[in-house]
């Protein structure tokens, strides 16, 4: 299971790309409000390993590689608002 520190790395990588604004491996590594860089790039290598993020080219530009969320993220973000509008409905 992800840990606190992936699932905000996680959701910081949702973000960006909602807004088409995609994070890049350097981009996020410089999240020091999440974790160090070295922790970080850990982190990542747990995201793609879980299926939660991909990392892509885009165009001719080979040497960076944007952070994509995967089918499983978006999943995982709806289970944990479905989670979240039930635990609010009960109370």
């Amino acid at each position: 299971s992800m840990d606190l520190d992936a699932k905000k790395l996680l959701e910081v990588i949702a973000v960006h790309h909602a807004q088409e604004k995609p994070l890049t491996v350097t981009d996020a590594m410089g999240l020091k409000s999440i974790a160090s860089p070295a922790t970080i790039l850990r982190k990542l290598d747990q995201l793609r390993e879980f299926g939660m993020i991909d990392m892509v080219f885009e165009g001719k530009n080979r040497r960076t590689k944007y952070l994509v969320p995967t089918q499983a993220a978006h999943d995982y973000f709806d289970s944990v608002g479905k989670a979240m509008t039930e635990a609010l409905t009960q109370h």
